[in-house]
């Protein structure tokens, strides 16, 4: 593995987070060289004495691919592989291989697959040294194309036949949130710095059981779920990739259709790792690739998560400073009522509307609310018990639910017809 940084560099490239990919890939790690403070060769990337030096590891560990923590050009890229005399995997190169293998839906392997054709299709020269024509023959003679014509113009047609099939995808997308918006479902959708606790917040939410695990882009298919919490009242969360920084351009539009999600949201719940140290940095790259999405107008909340592992007196300094964000650990059930509250201020304006259940005996419970013109509809369960549709304060409502025998209603047959 080498990792290369630049004295003067904009793109800091961050050592521990390529370690981690290249592990999140399967890759065993035999060795580590660092390069810091050269200018970039315009042919290897590296100068001499660094290409010795990892020639030298490649020997004595019998290596059989090296990792480099920066973009290689193609010419770059080739020419390592030429002097190596072994396989050379770039940073877009190595994701694109962490997303090829994590894709799970027909989706999303159509767009890991678009933006693999549209990385390789630069780059295949390196499988072709002869580059000879094709041979001709009787009734075959002709000018004939060289194999890189013939493979390039295959990669074309497959790139055609991707894009037709995800063009589908979107169509279909955009009449499920048609569908929603005929609903007035509400649309929150999950963003943040891959392995920031997207998935498993996601499933405390909606009590699915996605699969979360503490490594980069465990998640790469998007998938949406109705919150089985009736406080919230109906609303749809949508889980996403995780970013990451300096995310392949061939990524970003390969998933266009998962992105464009998120501009069907009414609010964006960004994720943020609070425990690590470089938080402030990925909260950054975030916003810039919503930014380039077209979604920074949409309405943000900032979910610190992973609270359980930060020191108590920090965490308190934390949340005075940051007190219009949310603090939790997805972890712990009891720390989603500060979060709640939040998305409730942003989509109802701090009003609960939904439905609750009265025992019988509440009725003096029962005139508050209709002389306070909070009963929109009321109607009687099956077991007896008074259910009503209200629109009321969450303060008022906090206040009614220590009551015995009053409680939100469940019933998702209900909570559909109240929307």
């Amino acid at each position: 593995m080498v990792h290369v940084s630049f004295r003067g560099d904009s793109q800091e490239s961050n050592f521990d987070e390529f370690k981690e990919l290249a592990e999140s890939a399967g890759s065993v790690i035999v060795a580590t060289i660092l390069s810091k403070n050269a200018p970039p060769n315009s042919s290897y990337l590296l100068g001499a004495g660094k290409l010795a030096e990892v020639e030298a590891a490649i020997s004595t560990h019998s290596a059989d691919l090296v990792l480099v923590s920066r973009s290689l050009s193609p010419r770059q890229e080739r020419n390592l592989e030429k002097f190596l005399k072994c396989r050379v995997l770039d940073r877009t190169g190595l994701i694109l291989d962490i997303f090829a293998q994590r894709a799970r839906s027909h989706e999303g392997k159509l767009q890991v697959e678009l933006a693999q054709l549209q990385h390789i299709s630069s780059r295949l020269k390196r499988g072709w040294s002869h580059l000879d024509r094709q041979k001709g023959g009787i009734g075959l003679r002709g000018v004939g194309e060289k194999q890189l014509e013939l493979d390039q113009r295959m990669i074309g047609q497959r790139i055609k036949s991707i894009n037709k099939s995800l063009l589908k995808v979107r169509k279909q997308r955009g009449q499920s949130r048609r569908s929603r918006t005929r609903a007035e479902l509400s649309t929150i959708c999950l963003v943040g710095y891959t392995n920031a606790g997207k998935t498993t917040l996601f499933n405390k939410l909606t009590e699915s059981s996605q699969l979360a695990e503490d490594k980069l882009f465990a998640t790469l298919d998007s998938v949406t779920r109705k919150n089985k919490d009736p406080k919230h009242g109906p609303i749809l969360f949508s889980d996403t990739v995780g970013f990451i920084s300096d995310l392949p351009t061939q990524l970003v539009e390969s998933f266009k259709a998962t992105l464009d999600e998120l501009k069907a949201a009414d609010l964006l719940l960004h994720i943020v790792d609070i425990h690590d140290v470089d938080y402030k940095i990925k909260i950054k790259e975030v916003n810039n690739i919503l930014n380039d999405i077209g979604v920074m107008n949409i309405p943000q909340i900032i979910v610190n998560n992973k609270c359980d592992l930060i020191d108590a007196s920090k965490l308190d300094i934390l949340k005075f400073k940051k007190n219009e964000e949310a603090f939790i650990s997805a972890q712990d059930d009891n720390e989603f009522k500060d979060l709640r509250a939040k998305i409730n201020n942003v989509l109802f304006n701090g009003v609960y509307q939904g439905w609750i259940s009265m025992e019988n005996n509440m009725g003096n419970i029962r005139s508050s609310l209709f002389d306070m013109g909070c009963v929109k509809e009321e109607k009687v369960s099956k077991c007896g018990k008074m259910l009503a549709k209200i629109r009321i304060g969450n303060d008022e409502l906090d206040e009614l639910l220590d009551l015995k025998g009053f409680e939100l209603c469940a019933d998702e047959d209900i909570l559909l017809k109240s929307i």
